[in-house]
C-alpha cells in the first residue's frame, strides 16, 4: 500500500462524528461567495425538487446533483481555492450543507 492512500485512509477515519466534522466543515467554507454558491445550488436542488412534484416529472430529480455540486464546486475550485470535502467525507458533507443552509436561512430570519 503506498503512502498516499495511508494518509487518505487516515483522513476519512479522523471524524468519529458529525460534531467533530462540523468545525472542519467550517473551515473549508470562509469565504463568503463560496458559501454564496452553496446557497445558491442548496436553493437550485429544493426548487428542482418542488418543480419536479408540482409538473409530476421524475426527470427533473436528475439536475438536482449537478445543480447542487456544481455550484458548490465552483465555490471551492473559483473561490475557496481548495478540495471539496465531499471527496473525502461525502456523507458529512452533504449533511454539513444542509446544516450550513438552514443556520444561514435562520440568521436572515432573526435578522429582520
Amino acid at each position: 500500500m503506498n503512502r498516499e492512500r495511508v494518509q487518505d485512509n487516515k483522513a476519512v477515519n479522523q471524524y468519529r462524528s458529525f460534531k467533530a466534522f462540523y468545525p472542519f466543515y467550517l473551515s473549508q467554507h470562509q469565504q463568503p461567495a463560496c458559501r454564496a454558491m452553496h446557497y445558491l445550488g442548496s436553493t437550485l436542488v429544493l426548487g428542482l425538487l418542488l418543480l419536479s412534484l408540482w409538473l409530476q416529472n421524475g426527470y427533473w430529480l436528475l439536475l438536482m446533483p449537478v445543480a447542487g455540486y456544481g455550484c458548490a464546486w465552483i465555490g471551492h475550485f473559483m473561490f475557496e481555492h481548495n478540495r471539496p470535502a465531499t471527496f473525502t467525507h461525502p456523507l458529512y458533507s452533504l449533511y454539513g450543507d444542509w446544516v450550513m443552509y438552514a443556520q444561514w436561512l435562520g440568521s436572515l430570519f432573526k435578522s429582520k
